[in-house]
């Protein structure tokens, strides 16, 4: 009945959300209902499932439960912790009245928080196999919930999240789905854990999910693929975890993204690379309050500044004033001729990008002749050295080779095209789904699209929540398997703290730019922009389109991944307050990286190469191998990170897709059907990891580029990062089929016999 619930809320009342316009006491129902309240019909439906059956499973283990005086001195070291942090905060606060410099602040919490960390991963340090895997199991259910809710909450909820509401808020212009998706995607998969998964994972008293593979179908080849899926779909996680290290490093030190990567890399592997899960464990419990406060500061300080609210601190309840609010000023931005003079520039940028794409050789060297006259005669006429340099930097970024032009200039005309669009490419904030059922054909087919593209993200995201192996490695950490379920409980309540102040955040700062930041004179702008841009001018840039030294909206061009780092200083607070965000932000991503360098490290020396031999090694060994194995896999993610693939939540959900393919269906067969074999296991995983991989691989810019195809290979129109929503459905007709198939060849066999 949970389940059926769980799918009715989800998928049901989503579907049919565009009909469901009405308000309730100043709020759309259909966007408070997607923003939050799933979200709390989510944590009822996991709370009441772990209630119900709190008494199941309990008495597991009672070897390993942990005993009241060590609950006691659990709870009194985290409330002097608690204590500490918060006069931290005050002595931050105190000493920059007293004109402490920002340089000093960053740094400061920079390396207060590293050297924390650090600590602990030092204390914790262990060589024994139970407690590097599973932290011995023996983590209570409200600590292990914390640990795993900073585990889950990673840059892409502390940092993306807020930053895709702001852009996309209910559903994207184009068709792709918008930015509650993840709210939904994200949270609900936590009911398909409780009711389906860790319990069952628990029981079996194992170390990691690839060990649930080689028990339930045994052989060799069924642990490996789930650990090979392992290491991919974690690496995919972590270089985003990575990349955001480094984005919040410099902003907070000054010094460049790669040496900021190094730095944040240090205390992951301080901790995991010395105490393993236990290690682990206790940082992330420390790195929850770090972030959780991170948050909830500058979304309750907004709310405050912005309606004078005494229920500022509990801003989710409030911020649905601003929802008319910004429709109106959506309604006079679209309307403005400075806004629409923006928009005709970019138009015409994006024809001339067009134009240039026709004879892409012949136009790459007229562009650069052009550019070493342009460069020659500013150093005839003695111009200043200044002008002198952005061209010589301008001819310098001039592309190297036609293809390398076509793949540029591509981008930029698209680039172009979606800012040309009103409101520089946003949709309205609070429209359901892009398009109209009832418009023209193109409009109704663009509306389901939208919806399409929604659904299926949900799906992925939930499904995919479900399969990842850092998160259920979390759950074999506690002392039984009735914890389990209450832990699962408690981590959605730790997460949903966050997730309800998002969809606030994003709306409080797009009324904030909107009402004003723009307008203002480019030389009024505040100072945080131009730095801002320095660190990354991707994620922040103003250009004065149109020429009226006036900052229109479709000017000012801000990355998903900026819109948290930048709250503080956007809403006018104290710099301690964005050195705490960053500190948050920095938590977040390091309590992520730090359970997906485990999971990974274990995968290849526990699961693959140990395993693989037969399982036969002193623990030591086994532990060590596992830390070396980490240790390689830190450095070339932090390689990768550094190339700025793509921004954070591209990266993060791409992963959920490939865990939703590669372990959803093969796990809930092995734990519910006994009738499913090794062969169907193996099949089932290999497929749908051909089928999710080889979408998102044929529908990426550079491979269509590289085969020369043109045409949309999109299926129904569904975007690659929901890719899994193929390959799951083909995974799990596979093992069925597979498994059906090998069941009555082995029975062909014996009867033969």
């Amino acid at each position: 009945m949970l389940l059926v619930l769980w799918a009715l809320l989800s998928f049901g009342v989503v579907f049919f959300a565009r009909d469901l316009g009405w308000v309730v006491a100043g709020w759309p129902f259909n966007y408070w209902f997607s923003a939050q309240g799933v979200v709390l019909c989510y944590l009822l439906i996991v709370g009441l499932y772990a209630w119900r059956r709190r008494h199941v499973g309990a008495d597991q283990d009672v070897a390993a439960s942990v005993q009241a005086g060590y609950r006691r001195g659990l709870h009194r070291n985290f409330a002097l912790y608690v204590v500490c942090l918060l006069c931290f905060l005050f002595l931050m606060a105190w000493a920059e009245r007293r004109g402490l410099s920002r340089y000093w602040i960053g740094g400061i919490f920079l390396f207060a928080t590293l050297a924390l960390y650090a600590s602990i991963g030092i204390y914790c340090r262990t060589s024994d196999p139970a407690e590097y895997f599973v932290a011995g199991r023996r983590i209570p259910a409200v600590y292990n919930g914390m640990a795993t809710a900073a585990d889950w909450m990673s840059a892409a909820s502390f940092i993306g999240l807020a930053g895709g509401l702001y852009l996309n808020g209910f559903s994207a212009p184009d068709g792709q789905p918008g930015g509650l998706a993840y709210m939904m995607g994200w949270t609900g998969g936590f009911c398909l854990v409780a009711l389906l998964i860790a319990p069952r994972l628990r029981r079996l008293q194992l170390y990691t999910v690839p060990d649930f593979f080689g028990q339930r179908y045994g052989g060799h080849w069924p642990r490996w693929i789930a650990a090979g899926a392992a290491v991919v779909c974690s690496f995919t996680y972590v270089v985003a975890q990575i990349y955001a290290v480094g984005l919040i490093t410099s902003r907070l030190t000054g010094v460049q993204f790669e040496i900021g990567i190094l730095l944040g890399l240090g205390g992951v592997l301080v901790c995991s690379f010395l105490g393993g899960m236990r290690a682990v464990t206790w940082t992330q419990v420390a790195q929850y309050v770090i972030l959780i406060l991170a948050f909830l500061i500058p979304v309750s300080w907004l709310a405050y500044k912005q309606l004078g609210s005494p229920l500022a601190p509990l801003a989710p309840l409030v911020y649905g004033q601003q929802l008319p609010k910004i429709a109106a000023l959506e309604k006079q931005l679209t309307e403005s001729p400075a806004e629409i003079a923006v928009l005709a520039e970019y138009s015409r940028r994006a024809a001339r990008y067009e134009q240039m794409l026709l004879d892409v050789p012949q136009t790459l060297v007229q562009e650069r002749v052009a550019a070493q006259a342009h460069l020659r005669q500013l150093r005839a006429d003695h111009a200043d050295a200044a002008v002198v340099r952005k061209a010589a930097r301008e001819l310098a970024e001039l592309p190297p080779d036609a293809a390398s032009a076509r793949e540029q200039w591509s981008r930029a005309r698209q680039d172009n095209l979606n800012r040309a669009r009103p409101l520089g490419g946003m949709s309205p904030h609070a429209q359901v789904f892009a398009g109209d059922p009832e418009g023209a054909p193109a409009e109704a087919t663009l509306f389901n699209t939208s919806r399409l593209n929604f659904l299926a993200l949900v799906f992925c995201l939930m499904t995919g929540t479900a399969g990842l192996p850092h998160l259920l490695t979390r759950f074999y950490t506690t002392p039984s398997v009735a914890e389990a379920r209450s832990s699962v409980a408690w981590s959605l309540l730790f997460i949903a703290l966050l997730y309800l102040a998002a969809p606030a955040l994003a709306v409080l700062v797009k009324f904030e730019v909107m009402s004003h930041l723009v307008g203002q004179s480019f030389e009024s702008l505040p100072t945080w922009i131009a730095q801002w841009a320095q660190v990354d001018p991707g994620l922040l840039a103003v250009n004065d389109v149109n020429g009226d030294h006036v900052l229109q909206f479709a000017e000012l061009k801000l990355g998903a991944d900026l819109v948290m780092l930048a709250t503080p200083e956007l809403g006018g607070l104290p710099y301690v307050v964005s050195g705490l965000v960053a500190a948050g932000g920095l938590a977040a991503a390091l309590s992520t990286a730090d359970g997906l360098l485990l999971t990974m490290g274990n995968a290849l020396a526990h699961d693959l190469y140990l395993e693989g031999r037969g399982g036969r090694s002193d623990p030591m060994v086994r532990v060590l191998l596992s830390k070396f194995a980490l240790l390689l896999l830190a450095l070339v993610a932090a390689y990768v990170a550094a190339q700025k693939p793509a921004n954070i939540l591209v990266l993060v959900s791409a992963s959920f897709s490939l865990a939703a393919a590669a372990f959803f269906p093969a796990m809930v067969a092995g734990i519910f059907w006994q009738g499913a074999t090794r062969a169907g296991a193996v099949a089932g995983m290999l497929v749908g990891l051909v089928v999710t991989t080889g979408y998102m691989g044929l529908n990426a810019s550079v491979v269509r580029a590289f085969l020369g195809l043109h045409e949309s290979g999109l299926w129904w129109g569904i975007q690659p990062v929901s890719a899994g929503v193929f390959g799951l459905p083909v995974g799990a007709l596979t093992v069925w089929l597979v498994s059906l198939l090998s069941r009555r060849w082995a029975g062909g066999e014996k009867a033969a016999l």
